[in-house]
Parts: C-alpha cells; structure tokens; sequence
C-alpha cells in the first residue's frame, strides 16, 4: 500500500495537470529571456504589475520561488532554472508539431537551403544529410559553399536557412549550435626546407612565404597568425582551404590548414607546430530564431540535433 506522503504527491500533480495555465508558462518563459519583469512585460505588450501577480501566482502554484528581484532585473533561483528548461525543451517539441503533421503526412516538400564553408569534416553532419535525404526524398537540397563571414550574412538576409560555420563574435539575432571542434595547424610541402622540423617559437617563421586561405580563416587563427607576425610575406592567397592545401603542398608557402582537413594529405603535409600551441574554436550550426524556419529547415535542424545528440554519446 502506497504511503500517504505520496498519495498526496500524486494528488497535487494530478491538481497542477488539471489546472495548468499554459500562458503562466509563457510569460515565466519570457521573463527569464528578458531578464526582467519590466522588460518582459514590454515584450509582452501587458502591463508590469499584472504580469508580476502572474509570476506569484505561478510560485505559489508550483510551491517554490523561481526568481528575485535584484538591482539588475531578477535572479533565477536553482528551482526557477530547472523549470526554465523544462519548459524551454517542452516549447522546442510544441513548435515542432506542426512540422510532424506534415511529416507523418508525407508532405514535406520544398528547397532546404544551407550555406557553409568548405571541408567540413563532421560525422554527426554527414549522418544528418543521409537520414534527412533519405526520410524527406521530395525535398530538394541546396549547398552554397562560402566564406565564414558570407555564410553569416546569407543566414541573417534569410539566402539561406541554416548555415555551418566558425565565427568568434557572436550575433544576438542567430541562434549557435556547435558541432565539431576545430585545431589548425600551420604546415609545409614535402619539398620545403623545413619539412621534417618542428618551431617551438611561431614568431621564427614571420620571414616565410605564407600561402593564406584569406576567406576561410578563422578570426581566432587570424588573431594567432597577426600576434606572430606570419604573413608578412604572402605567396599565395587563396578562395577555400581546398586550393590552400593543394598551395602548400606544392611549396610555394607555408600555411594553416584544420587538422581534420590537413590528414586526408597523408604525408604530403608536415605540422610545424607543438600541438600545444595550436589555435582552436567551434564550427557552428547557425539559424535565426528556429521557430521562424520552414518546415525542412526545422526538420533539418532537429535532425541535426538529434545527429550530435548520439554521436556525442557514442564517443
């Protein structure tokens, strides 16, 4: 027989169920994105003492307080994070549900537009294509391969829904995944005088041809190339990393190249670097707000969620 303590547990869910106010969990949701109760209540075009007695009456539902005043708006309380994201995960799938009636439909259609910069090696990525090409075959799939920087202006002009790229200063209007975390290493050709060494001392190479992938460079490699004063002499410049490599290879410079890019050369390329002082960031998964996104972009983007989620876990 259950003890009395539960059963009364189990009453006040079955209570909380029956009386659930959705739009309590609304307006607590957009509060703590707003960061104040004033901001909030600007966002949500009511007035701020209602929207306050509204957040009462939600503590007083729930039995706990879920943020505080402070000189700087509210503090979330442990209790009011943990029903944030609670509710944050429940409006991910409420949002999605439109978008499973036409998939279970079988009505998906239309153009998923992504934009990224050039040899990304992501497993999590390439299992994501596969299932989504092959669940959605009347979609069709377009790449625009491009800079880091022009792949952010196409997602915020709306040229492309989602896009794959590294960039170190976040935009507040675009919404940052991370998929894979990058190294990049500076190498030379089999046919450089210096393959085979490794400089402890980066600022020993500043007087070395540089071959620079100038629209594929990362701003936290630029930062490490400009602070060693590599690339004063600039061989070569090149459009991807693609014609980098293949620059590099062939000796007339020097140059950085992604770790995970630069092993499909074998040993045609030499890192020149310790790995310790290699310069390193994140390629993201980029879109605007996830909502706004049409039915194959969001179906994309689940599934690329969902991809990270069990390539994460498998490792």
């Amino acid at each position: 027989m259950a003890d009395e303590s539960s059963l009364v547990d189990r009453q006040a869910v079955q209570r909380f169920v029956k009386n659930i106010d959705w739009n309590a969990f609304y307006q607590f949701h957009q509060i703590v994105e707003a960061g104040s109760i004033s901001a909030a209540a600007r966002q949500l075009n009511v007035h701020q003492p209602g929207l306050s007695l509204a957040l009462k009456r939600f503590e007083e539902q729930l039995g706990v307080k879920l943020c505080r005043r402070s000189p700087q708006g509210i503090e979330v309380t442990p209790a009011g994070r943990a029903v944030w994201e609670l509710i944050n995960n429940a409006f991910d799938i409420i949002r999605m549900v439109p978008h499973a009636a036409i998939r279970a439909a079988n009505k998906v259609d239309g153009t998923l537009r992504l934009g990224m910069i050039s040899n990304i090696v992501s497993p999590a990525l390439d299992t994501a294509l596969s299932v989504f090409t092959q669940a959605h075959p009347d979609v069709k799939l377009s790449i625009d391969i491009l800079t880091w920087q022009e792949v952010l202006d196409a997602v915020i002009a709306g040229d492309c829904d989602i896009g794959l790229t590294y960039e170190s200063d976040s935009v507040p209007t675009l919404h940052y995944e991370p998929i894979v975390w990058e190294s990049q290493q500076l190498y030379c050709g089999r046919n450089h005088r210096l393959f085979g060494k490794t400089v402890g001392n980066p600022a020993l190479l500043s007087r070395q041809r540089f071959v620079l992938a100038q629209g594929d460079e990362p701003k936290d490699v630029e930062r490490f190339r400009l602070h060693y004063a590599l690339g004063r002499h600039v061989g070569a410049r090149a459009d991807d990393l693609s014609e980098a490599m293949r620059l590099i290879q062939l000796g007339v410079g020097v140059g950085f190249l992604p770790t995970i890019v630069a092993d499909t050369a074998g040993d045609k390329l030499w890192p020149l670097l310790p790995a310790s002082l290699l310069p390193s960031y994140f390629v993201y998964m980029i879109s605007l707000e996830v909502s706004l996104l049409s039915t194959p972009a969001q179906l994309f983007h689940e599934e690329m969620r969902q991809s990270m989620r069990e390539y994460t876990t498998f490792r």
